[in-house]
């Protein structure tokens, strides 16, 4: 036995210690963690021994659900700041003449995967920019960036669900493949 056989054995005997229903419960909590994603869940599930397709829906039904809640958050405190910024836009002191504005603070600089995500974006749209973002931030991250530039929802969440679905299909495949080469399951 290899080193990679014993190592996916003893994790497969880790999992196998969970209830049988509740493993694809973890799956879906590990699906929603920014970072690990469904990909990473499913690949989680797979090497523990889970049934791929089992494995692929739960972490898949987690990241998204955690998409779900950042873009309802994001679009509700988009909301809030454009209304509060719409009753603050102008101030007028002493009469019509004098005009004063308010100047916006200093923004700090910003990362390597924001500008890499903002190049797709400006790209390949919404729907590139969803398929791809992955690749650079997760998917949590895309859809409130997305959100806070003022995409609508339903679009969000529809390319969101497609790249979710899209890579955690992969990941699934992936890791599924890799085994049936490295290990005797």
């Amino acid at each position: 036995m290899n080193p990679i056989e014993e190592l996916v054995l003893n994790f497969q005997n880790l999992v196998a210690q969970v209830p049988e229903f509740v493993q694809p419960f973890i799956v879906l909590l590990a699906g929603a963690v920014p970072f690990i994603e469904g990909e990473g869940a499913a690949i989680i599930g797979v090497v523990g021994g889970i049934l791929p397709i089992v494995a692929a829906i739960a972490a898949a039904v987690g990241n998204f659900l955690s998409v779900l809640v950042v873009v309802l958050l994001s679009s509700r405190a988009r909301s809030a700041v454009l209304g509060r910024q719409s009753a603050h836009a102008v101030a007028t002191v002493g009469g019509a003449a004098a005009v004063t504005t308010l100047e916006a603070p200093l923004a700090k600089p910003e990362s390597k995967g924001r500008l890499r995500f903002k190049k797709w974006l400006d790209r390949f749209g919404v729907p590139g920019a969803s398929i791809l973002g992955p690749l650079a931030i997760p998917t949590q991250f895309t859809a409130a960036i997305l959100i806070a530039g003022g995409t609508s929802r339903s679009w969000v969440l529809l390319w969101q669900g497609v790249a979710i679905a899209l890579w955690t299909t992969v990941g699934t495949i992936s890791v599924w493949l890799a085994l049936q080469l490295v290990v005797s399951i």
